[in-house]
């Protein structure tokens, strides 16, 4: 029986590692066995991370939209104008709403008048 090596496959294996990990500082980027530790981690950190991003953008356009409210109204805050966004009708998400804050500053105030009218 002839016998049988798994070089090509092991070697190949080890190529697809170190290259996911180029950038990494010393052995971690060169090392098979720490690259491969650093490899796993670094995408537990992204599987996570992934969730953080969605919950510090939606905090992010939160402030931006309350900083908004408040510049254009000092009386009206973020939770009473989500308040009369719902009220009268208008289903505009915070990511839309924070870039309308930011670029389009007029459209905004039109909203957040409509939204107060409809606190009235």
């Amino acid at each position: 029986m002839s016998r049988v090596t798994s070089g090509k496959v092991t070697h190949a294996r080890h190529r697809k590692v170190v290259a996911q990990a180029k950038g990494y500082y010393g052995a971690r980027s060169t090392n098979f066995r720490t690259a491969k530790q650093a490899v796993d981690k670094a995408l537990q950190y992204a599987t996570r991370d992934r969730k953080t991003r969605k919950r510090t953008f939606r905090a992010l356009w939160i402030q931006r939209i309350n900083a908004a409210v408040r510049a254009h109204d000092e009386q009206l805050t973020y939770s009473r104008f989500i308040n009369g966004l719902d009220l009268a009708g208008i289903e505009v998400d915070r990511k839309v709403l924070a870039d309308l804050a930011v670029h389009e500053p007029d459209a905004f105030g039109v909203i957040v008048d409509r939204a107060k009218s409809a606190l009235a």
